[in-house]
Protein backbone atom coordinates (compact mmCIF):
# COMPACT_ATOMS: atom_id res chain seq x y z
CA UNK A 1 0.00 0.00 0.00
CA UNK A 2 1.90 3.29 -0.82
CA UNK A 3 1.99 5.82 1.59
CA UNK A 4 0.73 9.18 1.86
CA UNK A 5 4.06 10.96 2.11
CA UNK A 6 7.11 12.43 0.20
CA UNK A 7 10.86 12.75 0.59
CA UNK A 8 12.66 14.60 -2.08
CA UNK A 9 15.82 16.48 -2.24
CA UNK A 10 16.34 19.78 -3.33
CA UNK A 11 16.41 20.98 -7.19
CA UNK A 12 20.46 20.77 -8.02
CA UNK A 13 19.78 23.65 -10.33
CA UNK A 14 18.22 26.37 -7.78
CA UNK A 15 22.02 27.14 -5.69
CA UNK A 16 22.63 29.60 -2.85
CA UNK A 17 24.26 31.69 -5.43
CA UNK A 18 21.33 32.18 -8.17
CA UNK A 19 19.19 33.09 -5.04
CA UNK A 20 21.32 35.81 -4.36
CA UNK A 21 19.28 37.93 -6.33
CA UNK A 22 15.92 37.79 -4.64
CA UNK A 23 17.83 37.50 -0.80
CA UNK A 24 18.42 41.37 -1.78
CA UNK A 25 15.49 41.90 -2.93
CA UNK A 26 13.77 41.05 0.20
CA UNK A 27 12.84 42.59 3.32
CA UNK A 28 11.92 39.71 5.29
CA UNK A 29 14.32 36.49 5.41
CA UNK A 30 15.34 33.88 3.02
CA UNK A 31 16.42 30.79 4.18
CA UNK A 32 18.42 28.08 2.24
CA UNK A 33 19.25 24.47 2.65
CA UNK A 34 22.54 25.61 4.07
CA UNK A 35 21.22 27.76 6.65
CA UNK A 36 20.99 26.46 10.16
CA UNK A 37 17.49 27.36 10.67
CA UNK A 38 16.56 25.70 7.74
CA UNK A 39 15.56 22.17 8.60
CA UNK A 40 12.96 23.66 11.45
CA UNK A 41 11.86 26.29 8.68
CA UNK A 42 10.81 23.11 6.61
CA UNK A 43 8.93 21.55 8.47
CA UNK A 44 5.04 21.82 8.90
CA UNK A 45 2.35 20.30 11.54
CA UNK A 46 2.15 16.93 10.04
CA UNK A 47 5.12 15.07 11.02
CA UNK A 48 4.60 12.76 8.13
CA UNK A 49 5.80 15.24 5.65
CA UNK A 50 9.23 15.22 4.79
CA UNK A 51 9.71 17.66 1.66
CA UNK A 52 12.38 19.58 1.11
CA UNK A 53 12.24 23.19 -0.76
CA UNK A 54 15.26 25.12 -2.49
CA UNK A 55 14.32 28.12 -0.09
CA UNK A 56 11.96 29.79 2.44
CA UNK A 57 11.16 33.34 2.00
CA UNK A 58 9.78 34.69 5.46
CA UNK A 59 7.62 38.04 4.09
CA UNK A 60 7.67 40.97 5.94
CA UNK A 61 4.98 42.25 3.97
CA UNK A 62 3.68 42.59 0.50
CA UNK A 63 6.35 43.79 -1.70
CA UNK A 64 8.16 40.52 -0.46
CA UNK A 65 5.25 38.40 -1.32
CA UNK A 66 5.00 40.16 -5.36
CA UNK A 67 9.03 39.68 -5.10
CA UNK A 68 8.84 36.25 -4.20
CA UNK A 69 6.77 35.36 -6.70
CA UNK A 70 8.33 36.99 -9.26
CA UNK A 71 11.44 35.22 -8.88
CA UNK A 72 10.02 31.72 -8.66
CA UNK A 73 7.68 32.66 -11.83
CA UNK A 74 10.81 33.75 -13.47
CA UNK A 75 12.91 30.55 -12.95
CA UNK A 76 10.56 28.10 -13.10
CA UNK A 77 10.34 26.89 -9.43
CA UNK A 78 7.71 24.96 -8.31
CA UNK A 79 5.72 27.52 -5.91
CA UNK A 80 3.83 26.96 -2.20
CA UNK A 81 2.13 29.56 0.27
CA UNK A 82 2.55 29.10 3.70
CA UNK A 83 0.59 30.38 6.87
CA UNK A 84 -0.04 28.06 9.70
CA UNK A 85 1.33 24.80 7.67
CA UNK A 86 -1.55 23.27 9.20
CA UNK A 87 -2.87 21.06 6.59
CA UNK A 88 -2.63 17.11 6.50
CA UNK A 89 -1.28 17.20 2.89
CA UNK A 90 1.77 19.69 3.63
CA UNK A 91 0.71 21.29 0.32
CA UNK A 92 2.12 24.40 2.00
CA UNK A 93 5.66 22.97 0.85
CA UNK A 94 6.61 22.70 -2.62
CA UNK A 95 9.75 19.87 -2.55
CA UNK A 96 12.49 21.66 -4.88
CA UNK A 97 10.73 24.75 -4.82
CA UNK A 98 9.79 28.13 -3.51
CA UNK A 99 7.93 28.34 -0.05
CA UNK A 100 5.84 31.47 0.16
CA UNK A 101 6.06 32.27 4.01
CA UNK A 102 3.32 34.43 5.44
CA UNK A 103 3.51 33.36 9.31
CA UNK A 104 5.53 36.69 10.27
CA UNK A 105 2.53 38.95 8.60
CA UNK A 106 0.57 39.45 12.04
CA UNK A 107 -0.37 43.10 11.67
CA UNK A 108 -4.08 43.69 12.45
CA UNK A 109 -6.88 46.16 13.14
CA UNK A 110 -10.34 45.43 15.45
CA UNK A 111 -13.00 47.97 15.14
CA UNK A 112 -15.65 47.21 17.90
CA UNK A 113 -17.59 49.96 16.67
CA UNK A 114 -17.96 48.63 13.17
CA UNK A 115 -17.70 45.05 14.58
CA UNK A 116 -14.68 44.61 11.71
CA UNK A 117 -11.44 43.22 12.02
CA UNK A 118 -8.70 43.50 8.73
CA UNK A 119 -5.74 40.96 9.38
CA UNK A 120 -2.68 40.15 7.69
CA UNK A 121 -2.79 36.17 6.72
CA UNK A 122 0.09 35.24 8.87
CA UNK A 123 -2.34 35.21 12.06
CA UNK A 124 -3.07 31.91 13.85
CA UNK A 125 -6.47 31.47 14.89
CA UNK A 126 -5.44 31.91 18.90
CA UNK A 127 -3.91 35.31 17.42
CA UNK A 128 -7.11 36.06 15.71
CA UNK A 129 -8.84 35.05 18.56
CA UNK A 130 -6.92 36.73 21.17
CA UNK A 131 -7.63 40.32 19.14
CA UNK A 132 -10.79 39.69 19.05
CA UNK A 133 -12.10 38.18 22.31
CA UNK A 134 -10.47 41.84 24.10
CA UNK A 135 -14.13 43.29 22.79
CA UNK A 136 -16.17 40.33 23.26
CA UNK A 137 -16.48 39.62 19.56
CA UNK A 138 -15.85 36.65 17.17
CA UNK A 139 -16.37 35.19 14.02
CA UNK A 140 -16.22 31.39 12.77
CA UNK A 141 -12.38 29.86 12.94
CA UNK A 142 -11.83 26.73 13.40
CA UNK A 143 -10.48 24.70 16.19
CA UNK A 144 -6.99 24.61 16.91
CA UNK A 145 -5.01 27.40 18.11
CA UNK A 146 -2.04 27.20 16.01
CA UNK A 147 -4.43 26.80 12.88
CA UNK A 148 -3.76 29.50 9.91
CA UNK A 149 -6.55 31.70 9.22
CA UNK A 150 -5.69 31.93 5.45
CA UNK A 151 -5.73 28.41 4.58
CA UNK A 152 -8.97 27.81 6.88
CA UNK A 153 -10.51 30.59 5.39
CA UNK A 154 -9.87 30.19 1.65
CA UNK A 155 -11.16 26.70 2.11
CA UNK A 156 -14.38 27.30 3.63
CA UNK A 157 -13.52 27.68 7.51
CA UNK A 158 -15.72 25.10 9.92
CA UNK A 159 -15.85 26.12 13.34
CA UNK A 160 -17.89 26.11 16.72
CA UNK A 161 -19.53 29.26 15.48
CA UNK A 162 -20.33 28.07 12.24
CA UNK A 163 -23.65 26.85 12.81
CA UNK A 164 -25.02 30.46 14.46
CA UNK A 165 -22.57 32.63 11.97
CA UNK A 166 -21.85 30.53 8.95
CA UNK A 167 -18.25 29.40 7.69
CA UNK A 168 -15.37 31.48 8.01
CA UNK A 169 -15.35 32.40 4.01
CA UNK A 170 -19.00 33.59 5.06
CA UNK A 171 -18.38 36.19 7.06
CA UNK A 172 -15.09 37.21 4.50
CA UNK A 173 -16.30 40.87 3.80
CA UNK A 174 -13.23 41.71 1.85
CA UNK A 175 -9.45 40.41 1.14
CA UNK A 176 -5.74 41.45 -0.42
CA UNK A 177 -4.61 39.06 -3.06
CA UNK A 178 -1.08 39.05 -5.26
CA UNK A 179 -2.07 37.25 -8.48
CA UNK A 180 -0.15 34.79 -10.34
CA UNK A 181 1.36 37.80 -12.79
CA UNK A 182 2.28 40.24 -9.82
CA UNK A 183 -0.41 42.11 -9.69
CA UNK A 184 -2.24 43.50 -5.82
CA UNK A 185 -6.09 43.45 -6.08
CA UNK A 186 -8.46 44.06 -3.62
CA UNK A 187 -11.54 42.03 -3.82
CA UNK A 188 -15.01 42.39 -2.42
CA UNK A 189 -18.52 42.16 -3.19
CA UNK A 190 -17.84 45.64 -5.07
CA UNK A 191 -14.28 44.80 -6.38
CA UNK A 192 -13.31 42.05 -8.39
CA UNK A 193 -16.50 40.38 -7.51
CA UNK A 194 -15.74 37.09 -9.34
CA UNK A 195 -12.57 36.83 -7.87
CA UNK A 196 -14.25 37.18 -4.03
CA UNK A 197 -16.78 34.77 -5.08
CA UNK A 198 -13.46 32.07 -5.69
CA UNK A 199 -11.87 33.05 -2.37
CA UNK A 200 -14.75 32.19 -0.53
CA UNK A 201 -13.62 28.55 -1.01
CA UNK A 202 -12.01 28.09 -3.69
CA UNK A 203 -8.31 27.51 -1.63
CA UNK A 204 -4.97 28.79 -2.80
CA UNK A 205 -5.68 28.38 -6.41
CA UNK A 206 -5.85 32.16 -7.20
CA UNK A 207 -3.26 34.20 -6.10
CA UNK A 208 -1.55 34.70 -2.77
CA UNK A 209 -4.04 36.37 -0.12
CA UNK A 210 -2.01 38.54 1.87
CA UNK A 211 -4.88 40.35 4.15
CA UNK A 212 -8.28 39.82 5.21
CA UNK A 213 -11.26 41.61 6.39
CA UNK A 214 -14.00 39.92 8.21
CA UNK A 215 -17.69 40.36 9.98
CA UNK A 216 -17.22 40.06 14.27
CA UNK A 217 -19.82 38.67 16.23
CA UNK A 218 -20.43 39.97 20.00
CA UNK A 219 -20.87 36.68 22.03
CA UNK A 220 -18.86 37.73 24.72
CA UNK A 221 -15.70 36.19 26.53
CA UNK A 222 -17.33 33.05 28.16
CA UNK A 223 -19.68 30.27 26.37
CA UNK A 224 -21.28 27.48 28.16
CA UNK A 225 -19.54 24.47 27.14
CA UNK A 226 -18.57 20.58 28.07
CA UNK A 227 -18.99 16.65 27.02
CA UNK A 228 -20.62 13.89 28.10
CA UNK A 229 -18.65 10.72 27.83
CA UNK A 230 -20.26 6.75 27.71
CA UNK A 231 -18.77 3.63 27.60
CA UNK A 232 -18.56 1.52 24.26
CA UNK A 233 -21.21 -0.73 25.67
CA UNK A 234 -23.66 2.97 25.70
CA UNK A 235 -22.37 4.06 22.50
CA UNK A 236 -24.47 2.56 19.94
CA UNK A 237 -27.71 3.91 21.72
CA UNK A 238 -25.91 7.05 22.69
CA UNK A 239 -25.15 7.77 18.96
CA UNK A 240 -28.63 7.46 18.02
CA UNK A 241 -29.64 10.12 20.77
CA UNK A 242 -26.74 12.24 18.96
CA UNK A 243 -28.22 11.88 15.54
CA UNK A 244 -31.47 12.68 16.55
CA UNK A 245 -30.55 15.46 19.16
CA UNK A 246 -28.17 16.95 17.14
CA UNK A 247 -30.22 17.40 13.89
CA UNK A 248 -32.97 19.66 16.24
CA UNK A 249 -30.60 21.36 17.82
CA UNK A 250 -30.83 25.30 17.56
CA UNK A 251 -28.11 27.13 15.85
CA UNK A 252 -26.48 28.46 18.86
CA UNK A 253 -25.08 24.83 19.99
CA UNK A 254 -22.65 23.09 18.28
CA UNK A 255 -22.56 19.08 19.37
CA UNK A 256 -18.91 17.23 17.53
CA UNK A 257 -18.59 14.20 18.66
CA UNK A 258 -16.35 11.41 18.71
CA UNK A 259 -15.56 7.51 19.12
CA UNK A 260 -12.32 8.00 21.59
CA UNK A 261 -10.18 4.93 23.15
CA UNK A 262 -8.96 6.32 26.77
CA UNK A 263 -6.80 3.42 28.90
CA UNK A 264 -7.78 0.79 26.47
CA UNK A 265 -11.38 1.28 27.10
CA UNK A 266 -13.53 2.73 24.03
CA UNK A 267 -15.56 5.26 24.48
CA UNK A 268 -18.53 7.58 22.77
CA UNK A 269 -18.19 11.53 23.72
CA UNK A 270 -19.94 14.58 22.99
CA UNK A 271 -18.92 17.81 23.15
CA UNK A 272 -21.20 20.78 24.13
CA UNK A 273 -20.90 24.48 22.88
CA UNK A 274 -22.99 26.77 23.20
CA UNK A 275 -22.69 30.67 22.23
CA UNK A 276 -26.46 32.31 23.19
CA UNK A 277 -27.45 33.13 26.34
CA UNK A 278 -27.45 31.21 29.79
CA UNK A 279 -31.32 30.80 30.06
CA UNK A 280 -31.11 29.74 26.34
CA UNK A 281 -27.87 27.43 26.61
CA UNK A 282 -29.91 25.81 29.69
CA UNK A 283 -32.93 24.94 27.94
CA UNK A 284 -31.08 23.82 24.63
CA UNK A 285 -29.03 21.35 26.12
CA UNK A 286 -31.74 19.92 29.53
CA UNK A 287 -32.79 17.22 26.96
CA UNK A 288 -28.91 15.51 26.34
CA UNK A 289 -28.21 15.95 30.24
CA UNK A 290 -31.18 14.10 30.95
CA UNK A 291 -30.69 11.14 27.98
CA UNK A 292 -27.13 10.69 29.90
CA UNK A 293 -28.17 10.95 33.49
CA UNK A 294 -27.49 7.34 34.42
CA UNK A 295 -25.89 6.48 31.11
CA UNK A 296 -22.84 8.45 31.16
CA UNK A 297 -19.80 7.51 32.43
CA UNK A 298 -18.66 11.60 32.92
CA UNK A 299 -20.08 14.61 32.27
CA UNK A 300 -18.05 18.41 32.40
CA UNK A 301 -20.63 21.41 31.78
CA UNK A 302 -20.17 25.47 32.71
CA UNK A 303 -18.65 28.62 31.67
CA UNK A 304 -15.64 28.01 29.76
CA UNK A 305 -13.48 31.46 28.55
CA UNK A 306 -14.33 31.02 24.28
CA UNK A 307 -10.56 31.68 24.06
CA UNK A 308 -10.30 28.37 26.14
CA UNK A 309 -12.58 26.55 23.57
CA UNK A 310 -10.60 27.37 21.08
CA UNK A 311 -7.60 26.03 22.45
CA UNK A 312 -9.12 22.97 24.07
CA UNK A 313 -7.79 20.43 21.41
CA UNK A 314 -4.04 21.85 21.12
CA UNK A 315 -3.11 19.16 23.34
CA UNK A 316 -4.17 16.10 21.08
CA UNK A 317 -2.86 17.41 17.86
CA UNK A 318 0.74 19.19 18.91
CA UNK A 319 2.98 19.59 15.56
CA UNK A 320 5.14 16.90 14.70
CA UNK A 321 3.26 14.00 15.38
CA UNK A 322 2.12 11.89 12.31
CA UNK A 323 -1.56 12.64 11.21
CA UNK A 324 -3.46 10.80 8.20
CA UNK A 325 -7.36 11.09 8.03
CA UNK A 326 -9.64 10.41 4.84
CA UNK A 327 -12.99 12.58 5.44
CA UNK A 328 -16.50 12.66 3.79
CA UNK A 329 -19.80 14.43 4.40
CA UNK A 330 -23.12 12.78 5.60
CA UNK A 331 -26.88 14.04 5.21
CA UNK A 332 -27.62 11.41 8.26
CA UNK A 333 -26.69 8.91 10.46
CA UNK A 334 -28.47 6.06 9.65
CA UNK A 335 -28.29 2.71 12.54
CA UNK A 336 -26.67 0.69 9.52
CA UNK A 337 -24.05 3.41 9.59
CA UNK A 338 -23.90 3.39 13.25
CA UNK A 339 -22.74 -0.03 13.59
CA UNK A 340 -20.06 0.63 10.80
CA UNK A 341 -18.79 3.50 12.94
CA UNK A 342 -18.77 1.50 16.09
CA UNK A 343 -17.35 -1.44 13.95
CA UNK A 344 -14.48 -0.11 12.15
CA UNK A 345 -13.44 1.71 15.33
CA UNK A 346 -12.75 -1.40 17.17
CA UNK A 347 -9.96 -1.61 14.80
CA UNK A 348 -8.29 1.93 15.58
CA UNK A 349 -4.02 1.08 15.47
CA UNK A 350 -3.87 2.61 18.78
CA UNK A 351 -5.44 4.87 21.61
CA UNK A 352 -4.32 7.85 20.18
CA UNK A 353 -6.47 7.39 17.08
CA UNK A 354 -10.30 9.01 17.08
CA UNK A 355 -13.64 9.17 14.55
CA UNK A 356 -15.12 12.39 14.25
CA UNK A 357 -18.33 13.43 13.57
CA UNK A 358 -17.93 17.53 13.35
CA UNK A 359 -21.60 18.90 12.96
CA UNK A 360 -22.51 21.71 10.60
CA UNK A 361 -26.11 22.70 9.06
CA UNK A 362 -27.32 25.75 11.20
CA UNK A 363 -27.02 28.89 8.82
CA UNK A 364 -24.28 26.69 6.95
CA UNK A 365 -27.26 25.13 5.03
CA UNK A 366 -29.17 28.25 4.36
CA UNK A 367 -26.47 30.13 2.62
CA UNK A 368 -26.92 28.80 -1.40
CA UNK A 369 -24.66 26.89 -3.01
CA UNK A 370 -24.01 29.25 -5.77
CA UNK A 371 -23.16 31.96 -3.24
CA UNK A 372 -19.45 30.95 -2.71
CA UNK A 373 -16.74 28.59 -3.99
CA UNK A 374 -17.51 26.29 -1.03
CA UNK A 375 -20.68 24.32 -2.25
CA UNK A 376 -21.18 21.77 0.69
CA UNK A 377 -24.28 23.31 2.28
CA UNK A 378 -26.42 20.57 2.88
CA UNK A 379 -24.83 17.97 4.62
CA UNK A 380 -25.29 17.36 8.67
CA UNK A 381 -21.70 15.70 9.78
CA UNK A 382 -18.41 15.61 8.23
CA UNK A 383 -16.93 12.09 9.34
CA UNK A 384 -13.52 11.43 9.24
CA UNK A 385 -11.44 9.31 11.08
CA UNK A 386 -7.80 10.81 12.51
CA UNK A 387 -5.19 8.66 12.77
CA UNK A 388 -2.32 9.69 15.21
CA UNK A 389 1.14 8.49 15.88
CA UNK A 390 5.04 8.62 15.99
CA UNK A 391 6.45 5.66 14.78
CA UNK A 392 7.40 5.57 11.12
CA UNK A 393 7.10 1.70 11.10
CA UNK A 394 3.51 1.79 11.71
CA UNK A 395 3.02 4.21 8.73
CA UNK A 396 1.18 1.93 6.80
CA UNK A 397 -1.09 0.50 9.84
CA UNK A 398 -2.28 3.73 10.82
CA UNK A 399 -2.47 4.98 7.35
CA UNK A 400 -4.21 2.15 5.98
CA UNK A 401 -7.04 2.15 8.97
CA UNK A 402 -8.14 5.34 7.82
CA UNK A 403 -8.63 4.56 4.37
CA UNK A 404 -10.61 1.62 5.46
CA UNK A 405 -12.69 3.51 7.66
CA UNK A 406 -13.49 5.95 4.72
CA UNK A 407 -14.27 2.71 2.50
CA UNK A 408 -16.58 1.57 4.92
CA UNK A 409 -18.34 4.54 5.29
CA UNK A 410 -18.50 5.59 1.84
CA UNK A 411 -22.10 3.96 1.20
CA UNK A 412 -23.77 6.21 3.30
CA UNK A 413 -22.12 9.12 2.83
CA UNK A 414 -23.24 12.02 0.22
CA UNK A 415 -20.15 11.96 -2.06
CA UNK A 416 -18.35 15.33 -0.99
CA UNK A 417 -15.69 16.33 0.63
CA UNK A 418 -14.91 19.44 3.00
CA UNK A 419 -11.54 20.53 0.76
CA UNK A 420 -9.45 21.65 4.04
CA UNK A 421 -9.49 17.71 4.98
CA UNK A 422 -8.34 16.70 1.68
CA UNK A 423 -5.35 14.62 1.76
CA UNK A 424 -3.14 13.57 -1.66
CA UNK A 425 -5.99 11.77 -3.25
CA UNK A 426 -6.29 12.63 -6.82
CA UNK A 427 -8.72 15.23 -8.91
CA UNK A 428 -12.02 13.43 -8.55
CA UNK A 429 -11.76 14.23 -4.94
CA UNK A 430 -11.48 17.52 -5.96
CA UNK A 431 -14.02 17.70 -7.81
CA UNK A 432 -16.78 16.11 -5.11
CA UNK A 433 -15.46 19.16 -3.50
CA UNK A 434 -16.98 21.63 -5.17
CA UNK A 435 -19.29 19.91 -7.07
CA UNK A 436 -21.86 22.08 -9.30
CA UNK A 437 -19.50 25.09 -8.58
CA UNK A 438 -16.65 23.42 -10.41
CA UNK A 439 -16.67 24.59 -13.40
CA UNK A 440 -16.85 28.17 -12.45
CA UNK A 441 -13.68 27.26 -10.40
CA UNK A 442 -12.11 26.53 -13.91
CA UNK A 443 -13.54 29.60 -15.53
CA UNK A 444 -12.12 31.87 -13.08
CA UNK A 445 -8.47 29.67 -12.85
CA UNK A 446 -8.16 29.92 -16.46
CA UNK A 447 -8.63 33.96 -16.07
CA UNK A 448 -6.77 34.73 -13.09
CA UNK A 449 -4.08 31.79 -13.21
CA UNK A 450 -4.25 30.16 -16.93
CA UNK A 451 -0.42 29.04 -16.25
CA UNK A 452 -1.67 26.91 -13.55
CA UNK A 453 0.96 28.68 -11.10
CA UNK A 454 -0.77 27.97 -8.07
CA UNK A 455 -1.01 24.18 -8.77
CA UNK A 456 0.21 23.01 -5.11
CA UNK A 457 -2.73 23.41 -3.63
CA UNK A 458 -6.61 20.95 -3.78
CA UNK A 459 -5.98 21.67 -7.91
CA UNK A 460 -8.26 23.05 -10.20
CA UNK A 461 -6.74 22.96 -13.25
CA UNK A 462 -7.14 25.39 -15.85
CA UNK A 463 -8.56 24.07 -19.02
CA UNK A 464 -6.44 26.69 -20.98
CA UNK A 465 -2.86 27.44 -21.15
CA UNK A 466 -1.19 24.50 -19.32
CA UNK A 467 1.22 24.38 -16.98
CA UNK A 468 1.87 21.85 -14.10
CA UNK A 469 -0.45 19.92 -11.80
Amino acid sequence: MPLETTTLTPSPEMSDQNLIPLRRALRGELVLPSDPSFERARRVWNGLVDKHPAAIVYCAGVQDVVAALSFARDNGMPLSVRSGGHNVAGNSVSAGGLVIDLSRMKNRVVDDERRVAWVEAGLTLAEFDGSTQVCGLATTMGVNGDTGIAGLTLGGGFGKLGRRFGLACDNLLSAEVVTADGRTLHVSSAENPDLFWGLRGGGGNFGIVTSFEYRLHPIGTEVIAGSVTFREAEAQDALKFYREFATKAPDELSLDAALVTSAGERMFSISIFHSGSPAESKAAIAPLLAYARGKAMSERLGKVPYLEVQSSGDALFPRGRRYSWKAQFMRELSDDAIGVLLDVYRKAPNDNALLVLQQVGGAISRVPVSDTAYACRSAEFDCFPIAIWDDPARDEENIGWAREVWAAMRPYSTGAVYVNNLGDEGHDRVKAAYGPNYQRLVDLKNKYDPANVFYLNQNIRPSVGGGPG
